[in-house]
């Protein structure tokens, strides 16, 4: 039996080699049909801590890692943008009153 592969964004990596990975699906309402969307999140397993979140990632179904998580991280489909990082205004003040 092949195994499902699912493309999803990477909505948490606070546990140690275990990510949550959102997949978001497109359905139309059985009356009014309507498209909607329908998401669901599942843990994929992380060996090396390598994936951020914001990633848009593929994940392969595998067999029981634990509990919860029957899911291992493939690859990167798209890198996230980063977090804004702050910058140490008073030092680059400094730096250019000083030349």
């Amino acid at each position: 039996m092949p195994k499902r592969i699912l493309v999803g964004t990477v909505t948490s990596d606070k546990t140690d080699k275990t990510v949550t990975v959102k997949v978001e699906r497109k359905v139309k309402h059985p009356l009014y049909g309507k498209i909607i969307r329908r998401s669901k999140k599942y843990h994929a397993h992380d060996e090396e801590n390598a994936y951020k979140m914001g990633d848009t990632v593929r994940i392969e179904e595998t067999k029981p890692i634990s509990k919860t998580k029957t899911w291992k991280v493939i690859d990167t489909v798209q890198a996230s943008k980063g977090v804004a990082v702050e910058a140490d205004i008073e030092v680059e003040a400094a730096a250019g009153s000083t030349s």
